[in-house]
């Protein structure tokens, strides 16, 4: 039950995994609203560079790569290619998540009510999920709002960038506050 109860703790970043899901040359132009879908991705991304929080990347098989904007925020991350919607499905990033030991997922992506929902469904069974609301979307805006309302009902955390990036910087005044006040004004 413990377990259960700590997904409406706040996040602790020495927690943290953050999970950017096909964000991709073939599939961004068809998002609804994507535009401020990637610019959070990316403010997500500059984000988890100054928390020092780990990133992992996916990219679904034959869709392209991930958009050169984020991609070019996140060098050093190599994408993991997947076939499969869910990314639980794939060994590489089973094997990535089980390597950082976090029990807290933050998901950002498209879409929303495919590859990001079957995704955060799957990892409530055993990680906290929060999945980044603006971050996240759906060819149809119908799709995206029913995607998140149903990982909603599921235990899934829903939350937004800037709730996330101020929920870890706990308090103004620090390097890191102000290192990411670009990113929230």
């Amino acid at each position: 039950m413990e377990h259960i109860m700590d997904r409406y703790k706040l996040i602790k970043r020495e927690d943290s995994l953050i999970v950017f899901i096909d964000f991709q040359e073939r599939l961004m132009p068809v998002i609804y609203n994507r535009e401020k879908v990637l610019e959070n991705a990316i403010r997500l991304a500059r984000f988890s560079k100054i928390v020092n929080i780990p990133v992992i990347i996916t990219e679904q098989e034959k869709l392209g790569k991930t958009l050169p904007d984020l991609k070019n925020e996140l060098k050093e991350v190599t994408p993991v290619t997947k076939i499969h919607f869910n990314c639980f499905e794939n060994d590489e990033f089973l094997k990535l998540v089980k390597g950082y030991r976090k029990d807290t997922l933050i998901i950002a992506g498209v879409e929303a009510h495919i590859c990001v929902a079957q995704t955060a469904l799957s990892g409530i069974l055993q990680f906290n999920v929060h999945v980044i609301e603006d971050a996240v979307s759906s060819r149809t805006e119908a799709n995206s709002k029913a995607a998140l309302e149903r990982m909603k009902q599921a235990g899934v955390v829903i939350s937004t960038a800037e709730m996330f990036i101020y929920e870890i910087l706990k308090k103004a005044g620090t390097e890191e506050f102000k290192a990411s006040l670009q990113l929230v004004k």
